[in-house]
């Protein structure tokens, strides 16, 4: 939580499964209330590693592209009511720059 915030991290990926602890890791617990990942049906052991590393995880039975990965993101976090999200991209060896309102 952050400023009465919940904050929920979203992963959408894609055969993610080499990057994906080492993103995961990045993600500031101390203010980050959640963690989803959507797999889009990747072919290697993207879901089942989420699942190890205690990810929420959400599995396409078929790939729906990085869009309609997008919209159950989105669906997802507005069923749950959260107001504040941030996307993180599992499946690059670039890891996300910490938005700056998490470190006043």
């Amino acid at each position: 939580m952050l400023h009465q915030k919940k904050i929920v991290v979203v992963m959408p990926a894609y055969n993610a499964s080499k990057t994906l602890e080492m993103t995961y890791r990045e993600i500031p617990r101390d203010i980050v209330d959640e963690v989803i990942l959507v797999d889009d049906a990747s072919r290697d052991d993207t879901a089942i590693k989420a699942t190890e590393l205690g990810i929420h995880t959400i599995i396409h039975s078929e790939n729906r592209g990085y869009g309609g990965n997008q919209r159950t993101v989105i669906a997802r976090r507005c069923q749950r009511g959260r107001k504040w999200w941030e996307c993180f991209i599992p499946t690059t060896s670039i890891l996300p720059p910490r938005s700056p309102q998490w470190h006043p």
